[in-house]
């Protein structure tokens, strides 16, 4: 924890619904398979401790979790994020970042111009694409913040650290 505050957690699964009569789930991967899911015993704050785990075979995975003994449990799971706390994911290479190391971080132009607070990133397979929400102002009648897209490349996004992201302002425009 810092300053008093709880850590940010990484959710990478979701619980899809009940598999079979045993207390087995099908899960939604968001990260990279099950290989990755698998160096991780506990979740949510160690409420799910991870039995067993196999590949679906269409991209997901079956998990079995020591507290769930029945297919009437594995259904109340449905819809239940898979989450561990940030510091328990591996260490990242120059370059590389986690979503959730960037939701929720600041966005400025080249110039030092506040842009506003970075909400989503989305991939719709070309790559990531960060979704930057501008605060809510006046001029624009002040009912509701703007939002813009902006790639996550180099040409786009020319640097980021874990206290701001820099945009370069021609995406910037609206």
């Amino acid at each position: 924890m810092v300053d008093g505050q709880k850590e940010r957690s990484v959710t990478l699964a979701a619980v899809s619904g009940a598999h079979g009569v045993a207390g087995e789930v099908r899960l939604k991967l968001f990260g990279e398979g099950v290989a990755a899911l698998k160096r991780y015993r506990a979740f949510n704050d160690s409420s799910l401790t991870l039995a067993k785990l196999r590949d679906d075979g269409k991209g997901g995975a079956i998990a079995r979790f020591d507290e769930i003994r029945d297919r009437t449990a594995a259904e109340k799971l449905r819809g239940t994020a898979l989450t561990v706390p940030r510091s328990a994911m591996p260490a990242l290479e120059d370059g590389e970042y986690y979503h959730a190391d960037l939701i929720g971080l600041p966005a400025f132009t080249e110039a030092g111009e506040a842009l506003g607070r970075c909400i989503a990133v989305e991939n719709f397979g070309a790559g990531d694409v960060l979704e930057i929400e501008r605060p809510v102002s006046e001029s624009d009648g002040g009912k509701r913040p703007r939002r813009f897209m902006v790639p996550m490349t180099p040409g786009a996004v020319p640097e980021w650290n874990e206290e701001r992201l820099v945009i370069n302002a021609a995406y910037a425009e609206d």
